[in-house]
């Protein structure tokens, strides 16, 4: 599960809709595009940190349960990275999808996700009741 509790996503200022504002306007992209730039920065620096951490740490242990707990711990920190590395991923694609007027439908129905569904998971491309549908199956389909 990608981490979405990174300390940007949990500092923005929330989007203040005006009345009749259309949906998914230049201020609105503008918006998401900044929470997205300011979470895939985060995640970059922390790419910075474990290569650091990574290269600064690498002692050989003479002790075999020094150094299987040192693998152990660079183990779990590379894979943690695997998962931003694919979460950077899918905030490019996301950037894309508001490049391309794309950004804020559900890819299932059509209908708009919603601002506030946005903010709390800015990557999500179905609305609230495809992605509960979508859950439902999963779980019939994997218990």
């Amino acid at each position: 599960m990608p981490n979405t509790n990174s300390s940007f996503l949990n500092n923005f200022q929330p989007y203040q809709a005006k009345a009749d504002e259309e949906y998914m306007n230049e201020a609105q992209k503008a918006h998401f595009t900044k929470i997205l730039m300011g979470w895939k920065k985060e995640l970059m620096e922390e790419v910075d940190r474990t290569v650091h951490h990574l290269q600064e740490e690498a002692n050989n242990f003479a002790d075999p349960n020094d150094r299987a707990s040192q693998e152990e711990e660079f183990s779990l920190e590379l894979r943690a990275r695997d998962r931003e590395r694919k979460l950077t991923k899918k905030i490019n694609e996301t950037l894309e999808r508001i490049e391309k007027d794309d950004y804020g439908y559900c890819e299932s129905c059509g209908i708009e996700i919603g601002i506030r569904r946005l903010e709390a998971r800015p990557t999500a491309t179905l609305c609230i009741d495809c992605k509960t549908l979508a859950e439902m199956k999963e779980k019939q389909m994997g218990g």
